[in-house]
């Protein structure tokens, strides 16, 4: 099957203005019979939800969880980009979209990302105007941090909770949408398979978690807002509800995943402890504006951080990429701790970590703070006294929450960091319009695979989820359901909602019947141990092919000795996080076989048989510049769909941040 990308013709600044100019409108009268589901309420699926329900649709938006303020957009730390120059240090529109494909190692669509970058300024607006509390200078302009993979200032933070307060922010006017009337929502709902009629997606079955109960539910459109797939790693800095469920019941009805092999690994994350532990946490990219990352010098050197002098730190990043030194991309970052690591130079009791040291930002924001205040011959205490104050002002919840985890000040020792699962760049194919292979079924937000190629830049994930939800799916969805106002609703009696919900129904009821002798949670962390050692932070062919014969195997045994507790209908954890881990277990195959597929190096895909002299990704653009889009085919049985990725505006280089 042809995949077509739905690009608008003409130059690159002027192709998301001229769709909007042509694009099919639907008259307000028409708006209310026409009715939309969404599914998830993060940044992506409340901005939507907000948004059309505002336009005059009738919205039904769904999450598993008891509010929709508990999805994990919440967890999000350091910041927002925009493209607004308000540093006046030469950013531009231009320059955060070449700073995306870039980031992305040139594995990005151009006009999906320069859209994204033209509509961030508004972003920040829009937020700004609900009330979001972003940092602001002391005149009262809007501050900016960098993130890494660039060299301006144009992060939007508010603290280090900005996904906090941007999901507020979109909470609140999805609330409102609710107590219009507009917006009907439902909690702890699982949407567990959509319904198509005539090839289109016209509705979903979801669970009610409480009751166990199944429910039928028509919509004109599906919008699946559900979040990145990180968790199949087990550990990762995901929520430990973020799930792939959503996104895998529509690949296995004809939505084609997109490069399910580029996850994110985040460098900068608390080290496991032990095998206790059931999730991550992140540190905050923006850390890494102040802070700087070294090792000691020596192998195995096991005195105290504040023992080792200057002269035997080795502050690799900056040795190794002067030009970005701390702020370097995550890939890259991530790449150079694993490296150290593995060379015998990490620290702390596992040796697999890296320190992240404030003590010369503290220095520095204490001499500036003295000369704001005038004074002279300041003692060394009362300058780190004063530096520590405008850290704990900047990053302050950051360094509680370091403190809280671990038991070290790290105001007074560095910080141990070692990279971790994060963000999955890959998800399901959309097309311009954000509309994915089968008609009427959206992806937005981290769903999706679309705008950030092989690796994505700090503080872009949030960009993109509200671009996608305030500014793009208000003109994209119209331009379809402009053809769809003479649909009536369908009664959910309809033989295509009966027959999906008996699917559902007869999975549960499998499960429930093996009653073997294992928990799902020692399948999960089965799982994520095969995904993280052969298709982590370093992948080759041979442990990729074994990989794919474990997790075959892990799913035969899954399917035969799983033990489910409780009965179905009734609150059930056990149940839903069953299905949730069949689900990443077909998912982590596939993951494996685009791995091994793509015989490069790109971005958060390293394939050791791919690397420069120096161990940096070595990419084949030849071979593989294009989207791998995988469509489902049976049992451990996928086909291969390519979009070819056309670069008009860009000149592909090999990527240097040295």
């Amino acid at each position: 099957m042809a995949i077509n990308s739905k690009i608008p013709a003409g130059d690159l600044e002027k192709k998301w203005e001229d769709y909007k100019g042509h694009v099919k409108l639907v008259n307000p009268a028409n708006k209310r019979n026409l009715e939309i589901i969404i599914v998830g309420t993060g940044l992506a699926g409340a901005s939507a939800a907000a948004s059309l329900g505002e336009l005059g649709y009738k919205v039904k938006v769904f999450c598993f969880q008891d509010s929709p303020r508990r999805a994990h957009s919440i967890a999000a730390q350091g910041g927002i980009n925009a493209a607004k120059n308000y540093q006046n240090d030469g950013d531009s529109v231009f320059r955060l979209f070449y700073d995306t494909i870039k980031g992305g190692d040139y594995r990005a669509r151009e006009a999906n990302v320069h859209r994204l970058a033209e509509v961030s300024a508004n972003i920040i607006d829009q937020c700004v105007a609900q009330g979001v509390p972003f940092a602001r200078e002391y005149g009262g302009l809007l501050s900016n941090r960098s993130f890494g993979g660039t060299q301006v200032q144009r992060t939007f933070y508010a603290a280090g909770q900005t996904g906090q307060q941007l999901l507020l922010g979109a909470y609140s006017a999805l609330e409102r949408q609710v107590a219009l009337g507009n917006v009907t929502q439902y909690t702890r709902h699982e949407m567990l398979d959509i319904v198509k009629i005539d090839g289109k997606a016209r509705g979903i079955i979801a669970r009610d978690l409480v009751s166990g109960k199944l429910e039928r539910h028509f919509g004109h459109a599906v919008l699946l807002c559900t979040g990145g797939y990180g968790n199949v790693f087990y550990l990762s800095t995901n929520a430990m509800g973020s799930n792939v469920t959503a996104a895998w019941k529509a690949h296995k009805q004809g939505a084609f995943f997109g490069n399910p092999c580029f996850t994110q690994i985040h460098p900068t994350c608390i080290p496991v402890s032990g095998d206790h532990q059931s999730k991550l946490t992140l540190m905050s990219e923006s850390l890494r504006n102040d802070g700087r990352i070294w090792v000691p010098k020596k192998q195995g050197d096991n005195r105290k951080p504040t023992d080792i002098t200057e002269e035997e730190r080795d502050y690799y990043l900056e040795r190794r990429y002067p030009a970005f030194g701390n702020l370097v991309p995550r890939d890259v970052a991530s790449r150079a701790a694993k490296e150290r690591c593995d060379a015998g130079y990490g620290v702390g009791a596992s040796k697999m970590a890296v320190y992240l040291d404030y003590a010369a930002a503290i220095e520095r924001y204490g001499k500036i703070e003295a000369g704001k205040q005038g004074l002279d011959n300041v003692s060394k205490d009362k300058i780190i006294e004063m530096g520590k104050e405008v850290v704990k002002e900047k990053y302050g919840n950051l360094f509680d929450m370091y403190a809280k985890i671990t038991g070290e000040n790290p105001y007074e020792v560095p910080m141990r960091i070692y990279p971790a699962v994060h963000y999955t760049m890959g998800g399901l194919w959309v097309d311009y319009e954000l509309m994915t292979t089968v008609e009427g079924l959206y992806a937005l937000g981290e769903a999706n695979f679309s705008d950030h190629g092989a690796n994505r830049l700090g503080a872009s994930a949030l960009m993109q989820g509200l671009a996608d939800g305030y500014f793009v799916i208000p003109y994209t969805i119209g331009n379809y359901l402009a053809d769809e106002i003479r649909t009536k609703s369908m009664p959910t009696d309809h033989e295509a909602f009966v027959e999906a919900e008996n699917k559902v129904n007869a999975r549960i009821q499998q499960l429930m019947s093996i009653k073997g002798t294992k928990s799902v949670e020692s399948f999960h962390k089965r799982l994520g141990k095969i995904m993280w050692d052969k298709c982590g932070m370093a992948r080759n062919a041979e442990g990729l092919q074994e990989a794919i014969t474990e997790i075959q195997a892990l799913k035969k045994e899954f399917w035969s000795d799983v033990k489910i507790p409780g009965s179905i209908n009734e609150f059930n954890p056990e149940l839903d996080k069953a299905g949730r881990v069949a689900d990443f277990i077909e998912l982590g195959e596939l993951m494996c076989k685009d791995a091994l597929d793509r015989n490069e190096s790109c971005g958060g895909h390293f394939r050791e048989e791919s690397q420069t002299e120096e161990g940096e990704a070595l990419r084949d653009d030849e071979n593989y510049k294009y989207v791998a889009a995988w469509e489902f085919v049976g049992e451990s049985d996928w086909k291969l769909n390519k979009e070819e990725l056309i670069y008009e505006n860009i000149k592909i280089a090999a990527r240097s941040y040295k």
